[in-house]
């Protein structure tokens, strides 16, 4: 177990990133490459009129030039929701096609309206000054609660509402019996604002023609590359399946933000199949900004019934989340199914009643972010609990014990239909009191008051839904002559410590160097998956690498039997070297590799998990304030989480402190603000 679960292997692919030996989408650069501008609406909704592209085209560099009529007219299709949703009505969800570049009307400020090639960066970017553009500007609606408004502005028409996705689940009839019948009932209007994930990789995009083998290669910074593929070959563009490869270098972030089809990735392969060359595209910060999806922006109507001990009865909840002018794939599911999962939390909450919309407005679509749709779950029942402590003047950690799930009723069934398979929340809930010190609250907050300050103490609860309802996942094992194992696999590492977690799990197992163990990823000519999202990357990918693995293991101790004649049952195997038990008759695992053909024993293996994962936890937070100038500090963040088997305990304090840190972003300093339409 040198190298196993629980030890804190240092990450292998540290030390190339750190040297700036990372290789990203805007690292690769073939000499003829052209380079791509987009041209972006600075309306929120508006007619076109006229693109007008003659000027353009005249500039010096300037190779060729599209709008959304050339790209109708050559056939290319909208960009595809992938997924089915419903309305309130039931039906299918209505909502505008998103043409790569705009057609007819723009929706969103930032929307592509054109796009051009030239032989430089600066030559694509001075000629886009030179596009001629006549829009006719009409009512906008940008706020999510004026959207939902009787006269509003619509962004669909034919949909006959902005309200156009529905979900809801639950048992209304016991929810309001319950209210009804309650001692204490509390209720809240929370907001979630709209965030931009930020990363810092920009998303960038290549698209290589091969005229030879009449194939296409598309370099891009995606989280689920199958997707994509599927997009562009099944949907946009129609092609064959073989035609298109898609390649993930290095990722400098993702968050949800990359992980489907975007207008660039299209419009660089419509130009570079149509050219014969090259076309790459690199997005510069306030372009992204404009360009990339954002998230969050949810508001919720929501209520706790409790009786007369302070047990809770009920939750309602009414929530609404801005999907932004045209759905994303999973825009949707995010505002809708994914926050539902966990709403309850840890908390033994015997009825629900839920109405989940998505609405359309003239913004940029949202998208998964960083838990997408369970964070904005967890903070209207948390917020909801502290709410009801005040109320019903119950300490909020005592309310939370009196409602806490206990460990006998686990495997324990939500009100929602999840099963939570394993837990112990009270023990969690006081382990992150005692490392919080909470009882020593009263002494800080004094010596705070003593400079001047105000100190404040917050505490919340959690649990989280793992897996993304894609358990199933394929990983091919290598073992190759050069004395290296291969692990191919359709997640992907971006800055997650991936490669380093499969390492480790396949280097225990086979007894050998992390360093031998290469991991591939990123290539839909190799591995074919979901991708990574919703925190499936370990409990999917990582299971099916270690059954993969034994697998393989296997397959290469029968290959060692036959070739030293004997019995399997016989054969011994550690460190690399497989052993006649009893005997110093050995054969290597590398030797047997160099007999293979091809000098390589490989074997592909498709595993498939039961069910996700309920990961939970208990975060403390303290802050310091200034009240003369509203500065606040963190003074002191406690962190008590429930991961289940650790593989690497360094990695997973950094993802846990990663995402506090964002957290506290979110909390303090960021959101995306719309003025009125």
């Amino acid at each position: 177990m040198k190298f196993g679960a629980g030890q804190s292997l240092l990450r292998l692919e540290d030390d190339r990133l750190i040297r700036g030996e990372g290789r990203f989408v805007d690292d690769i650069a073939p000499d003829d490459a052209l380079c791509m501008a987009v041209l972006r609406s600075p309306h929120a909704y508006a007619r076109i009129l006229a693109v007008d592209v003659a000027a353009a085209l005249d500039m010096p560099g300037v190779v060729a030039a599209a709008t959304g009529e050339d790209l109708a007219a050559a056939g290319l299709s909208p960009i595809p929701i992938l997924r089915s949703y419903r309305g309130q009505d039931g039906g299918p969800m209505q909502a505008p096609p998103r043409w790569p570049l705009a057609r007819e009307r723009v929706r969103h400020v930032g929307e592509p309206v054109m796009a051009l090639v030239a032989t430089s960066p600066q030559a694509a970017l001075d000629a886009l000054d030179a596009v001629e553009l006549d829009f006719e500007e009409e009512e906008a609606v940008a706020d999510l609660e004026a959207a939902c408004a009787a006269d509003a502005p619509l962004v669909w028409p034919k949909a006959g509402t902005n309200a156009v996705v529905m979900h809801r689940i639950g048992d209304r009839a016991a929810v309001e019996a319950a209210f009804a019948s309650a001692a204490h009932v509390v209720e809240l209007t929370l907001s979630n604002q709209r965030l931009y994930a930020a990363p810092l990789e920009p998303r960038a995009v290549l698209a290589v023609p091969d005229a030879e083998a009449g194939r296409m290669t598309l370099h891009t910074a995606t989280q689920n590359p199958t997707a994509v593929h599927e997009a562009l070959t099944r949907h946009v563009f129609r092609w064959p399946d073989e035609r298109l490869r898609i390649r993930v270098p290095d990722i400098g972030g993702g968050f949800g933000m990359k992980g489907y089809l975007y207008p660039e990735d299209v419009l660089a392969l419509w130009f570079a199949e149509r050219l014969g060359r090259p076309v790459r595209w690199t997005a510069s910060r306030s372009e992204e900004f404009m360009g990339s999806t954002h998230a969050r922006d949810q508001r919720a109507d929501a209520a706790l019934a409790f009786d007369a001990k302070g047990r809770i009865l009920a939750l309602r909840l009414r929530s609404r989340t801005n999907l932004g002018a045209y759905p994303s794939p999973a825009g949707p599911l995010v505002a809708t199914v994914l926050g539902s999962k966990v709403v309850t939390n840890v908390y033994d909450i015997p009825a629900v009643d839920i109405e989940a919309q998505g609405v359309l407005s003239h913004t940029q679509p949202t998208a998964p972010y960083r838990g997408a749709g369970r964070p904005e779950a967890i903070y209207i029942i948390e917020r909801l609990m502290d709410e009801a402590a005040a109320s019903l003047g119950i300490d909020r950690i005592e309310l939370r014990r009196r409602n806490l799930i206990a460990a006998g009723q686990l495997p324990y069934r939500t009100a929602t239909g999840e099963t939570y398979d394993s837990g112990d929340f009270p023990a969690m809930l006081g382990r992150a009191l005692a490392e919080a010190d909470w009882t020593g609250f009263g002494e800080r907050r004094k010596e705070s008051a003593a400079k001047g300050r105000l100190r404040g103490q917050g505490l919340a609860m959690f649990i989280e839904w793992t897996g993304a309802h894609a358990y199933t996942e394929t990983v091919e094992i290598a073992i190759r002559a050069d004395g290296t194992i291969e692990v191919v696999s359709a997640t992907l590492p971006m800055g997650q410590g991936l490669e380093t977690s499969f390492a480790q799990m396949v280097s225990a197992l086979f007894g050998v160097d992390p360093d031998r163990i290469v991991v591939v990823t990123g290539d839909t000519d190799r591995a074919r998956g979901f991708g990574s999202f919703g925190s499936r990357s370990l409990i999917v990918g990582g299971s099916a690498v270690a059954v993969a693995a034994q697998a393989a293991l296997d397959s290469c101790k029968a290959r060692a039997a036959e070739h030293l004649e004997a019995s399997e049952a016989d054969i011994e195997y550690e460190a690399g070297r497989f052993r006649i038990a009893g005997t110093d008759r050995e054969v290597g695992l590398f030797e047997l590799a160099a007999r293979a053909p091809q000098g390589k024993m490989a074997l592909s293996h498709t595993n498939e998990i039961a069910s996700g994962s309920w990961p939970n936890g208990v975060h403390v937070c303290e802050v310091e304030i200034d009240p003369e100038t509203g500065s606040t500090t963190i003074e002191r963040f406690t962190c008590v989480d429930d991961v289940g088997v650790v593989v690497n305990p360094m990695i997973v304090e950094g993802q846990i402190q990663g995402g506090v840190a964002q957290g506290i972003g979110q909390a303090l300093m960021e959101e995306v603000v719309y003025e009125p339409g």
